[in-house]
């Protein structure tokens, strides 16, 4: 830091950056799978989610893709777990015989 060549490559990760977010996005993960990666990182459980969701058969629906997320669920779910709320905005995929629907 403070050396000419610690400047060049702060301004080469910049760079770098730059070039991967217009080249190469990150998109958004699919609603259900950021709540179950978020299950998974912090350990919780069904039951852990009641708060944010509804009874345990909400939970599982909306786990199963079988009842949407509302907008109370994700602003509960965005305030206290901290998931992007434009990530669960997105659409969610349905799992169907033939494969993923949209």
């Amino acid at each position: 830091m403070g050396t000419p060549e610690g400047d060049r490559l702060d301004i080469m990760a910049i760079l770098v950056q730059a070039y991967e977010a217009q080249h190469y996005p990150i998109d958004l993960p699919d609603p259900i799978e950021a709540i179950k990666f978020r299950m998974d990182q912090t350990g919780m459980t069904v039951k852990d989610w009641v708060p944010m969701i509804g009874q345990t058969n909400r939970v599982y629906e909306v786990l199963n893709r079988t009842r949407p997320l509302t907008l109370s669920m994700i602003r509960k779910i965005h305030e206290k777990m901290g998931i992007p709320a434009e990530s669960l905005i997105k659409p969610i995929v349905k799992l169907g015989g033939n494969g993923l629907h949209a």
